[in-house]
């Protein structure tokens, strides 16, 4: 290693795998971006990828990214890997995965029940927490292979997070990040650490064993090396350390500076989230976990809007031919597009309201919550569409950010917002007007990669602690002031109409759930 400042950023997002080399005052050097497809279906409802395939697009990033450098890549001090959140590998002796991977997208569930004791279920009933907990059994993907798959499952001896898959392939060793353990995993998320044996998550996961989970590394610890075959496959130098960072959120949280619970940290990628810094462990809707902060000991309160700009790639798919055929004619990025649409329609756009639970909810609303448009009238077109779902997802988090206030008891004072919404400045502004408040967007919206840098030059010495690395690395970049008039009518919509939309659709929702089975 050379005595530069300069650290690699692994980033394997939903939609694409991307490569980056950052300086040590938060600098993106060299970029490189393979675009993948986040899922294939064999069947409704599932969503499934070759761990190989992930692998194969890592390789590929950083093959794409050497030519970029104008300095030796063994000037390069070290490496973090950040990923996406709960895609599960299972792993077989031979270190190659028994099945395909399972997708955070994936829907599928058992309709078992955990074996709980009798005191622990009447405990968990007494204080609402059974529905948590047989969620969380239902929904765990080692229980679905387990069950539908024994025979797979019987020939699995490790059980990986994608992140911890990745981690195996570069250094040879079953490790992973405290901070990447968001998934249906034995994870106690108040004390960091793998749970307790007398923990209920191990009887509501009873085919995972301790002995097929990785060791857990701090934020800026060393996971392992660099082997020579993962040298050869992506060029990464042989020996260079793999610092522990974080999830992606959790990494996108640092990278966009917010280190304390007076700082809102929006991010506007597949899953839209709203997130604070937090000392101390906080659940913002009850036995919804707070996650691991990457800075050791913290938490990020997160709500989350699922599937939330998907919804912009959504509405590519099915309404923006036009600006797909015009992009492709200009050679630029048809979401670039959609600015012209936004500034078509007037703040509240005329009167068409979005609820974006496509994905379902994780508000306080129950299981049952579907998408819906209201206020259809023959003024609308789809420009209308566009700015509603886009004021729709705005609201969504807005009352995320006043929940989470309540629940903490400390009102924001700053809003940062990042991922790939956050480089539209119409976006920008609707969210100043819908939050009433100035937002900010980082130097770079790349805040998820730059927060695995932080803690990969905090890991290799380039920096002494995360609050000076934070400070040397992140920078502030535009900011966004409410207009009145927009935020006023945003305003009136959303405590008049928004909020009590749920309520007004519920009952058609349950009949809905009832009549089709949909949601399952």
């Amino acid at each position: 290693m050379g005595n530069s400042n300069y650290v690699l950023a692994i980033d394997n997002g939903t939609q694409s795998v991307r490569a980056m080399v950052f300086d040590g005052d938060g600098g993106l050097v060299a970029k490189s971006k393979v675009e993948i497809e986040p899922y294939f279906s064999t069947q409704p409802g599932w969503a499934e990828q070759q761990p190989d395939y992930f692998w194969s697009a890592l390789c590929q990033a950083c093959q794409e990214l050497w030519p970029q450098l104008d300095f030796p890549r063994e000037e390069i001090q070290a490496v973090s890997v950040t990923t996406q959140r709960a895609t599960a590998v299972a792993m077989g002796k031979d270190g190659k995965p028994v099945r395909a991977a399972i997708s955070w997208l994936d829907q599928r569930q058992v309709d078992s029940k955990p074996k709980l004791g009798t005191f622990e279920s009447l405990l968990f009933t007494l204080v609402k927490a059974k529905d948590s907990v047989d969620s969380f059994h239902a929904q765990a993907e080692a229980n679905w292979i387990a069950q539908k798959e024994p025979e797979l499952w019987s020939k699995v001896d490790k059980f990986l997070l994608l992140s911890g898959y990745h981690n195996y392939q570069l250094t040879g060793r079953y490790t992973d990040s405290i901070a990447s353990q968001v998934g249906f995993v034995p994870f106690d998320f108040e004390k960091l650490e793998w749970a307790k044996s007398k923990d209920w998550k191990w009887r509501a996961l009873p085919a995972i064993t301790r002995e097929m989970l990785p060791e857990l590394v701090a934020a800026g610890g060393t996971l392992g090396q660099i082997t020579a075959a993962a040298s050869d496959q992506t060029g990464i130098p042989a020996g260079l350390p793999l610092i522990a960072c974080g999830s992606d959120k959790a990494c996108e949280v640092l990278g966009t500076g917010c280190l304390d619970n007076e700082t809102g940290s929006l991010s506007y990628g597949t899953t839209a989230t709203f997130n604070i810094t937090s000392d101390k462990y906080l659940e913002a809707i009850p036995f919804y976990p707070a996650y691991p902060g990457v800075i050791p000991g913290t938490f990020n309160v997160e709500m989350m809007v699922q599937r939330g700009y998907w919804m912009v790639s959504w509405f590519k798919q099915n309404f923006g031919l036009y600006e797909q055929q015009q992009a492709q004619e200009q050679g630029v990025a048809p979401e670039s597009l959609f600015d012209d649409l936004l500034k078509q329609v007037p703040a509240g756009s005329m009167g068409l309201m979005l609820q974006p639970y496509w994905g379902g909810s994780q508000s306080e609303s129950g299981p049952e919550a579907k998408g819906a448009m209201i206020g259809f009238g023959e003024v609308h077109t789809r420009a209308h569409i566009y700015r509603a779902m886009i004021e729709g997802l705005t609201y969504a988090l807005r009352e995320g950010k006043e929940l989470v206030e309540k629940r903490s008891g400390q009102p924001l004072k700053r809003m940062m917002v990042s991922g790939g919404g956050s480089q539209s400045d119409e976006i920008m502004q609707i969210t100043a007007d819908i939050f009433a408040m100035p937002v900010e967007r980082p130097h770079t919206y790349e805040t998820s990669a730059l927060g695995a840098a932080i803690a990969a030059a905090v890991g290799c010495g380039i920096h002494s602690d995360f609050a000076t690395a934070v400070d040397s690395m992140t920078h502030p970049g535009d900011c966004f002031m409410p207009d009145g008039e927009n935020q006023k009518i945003y305003n009136e919509l959303y405590t008049k109409v928004y909020k009590k939309m749920y309520q007004s659709l519920k009952p058609s929702y349950e009949k809905i759930r009832s009549i089709t089975g949909y949601p399952a």
